[in-house]
């Protein structure tokens, strides 16, 4: 099934919290609500912003796509919030 989504959710300390889903709507209402299906991360960090929704591919590919971006200092996450990192570009990084 190739309808995964990769997410960047800004939370009110102005960190960015990144995660990967099937939907992405259900899922930042669960996080935003305190949800036990939510992240604990995120729990206590409201109000919440989605800051980034893109479509990756199948799991394989949003869940590597995802620890790339994880491992990425806040500086480049901005840039990919802001569309100057394109996440084809990650993905290029992936394959070589």
């Amino acid at each position: 099934m190739n309808n995964w989504f990769l997410y960047l959710i800004r939370c009110k300390n102005g960190r960015l919290y990144t995660g990967i889903t099937t939907d992405v709507e259900r899922r930042f209402e669960e996080h935003e609500s305190g949800d036990k299906k939510g992240s604990k991360y995120l729990r206590g960090k409201t109000p919440l912003e989605l800051v980034l929704k893109k479509k990756v591919g199948d799991r394989s590919m949003a869940q590597k796509i995802e620890a790339r971006i994880k491992k990425m200092p806040k500086i480049k996450k901005e840039l990919l919030v802001d569309g100057k990192i394109k996440i084809r570009e990650i993905k290029k990084e992936i394959w070589k």
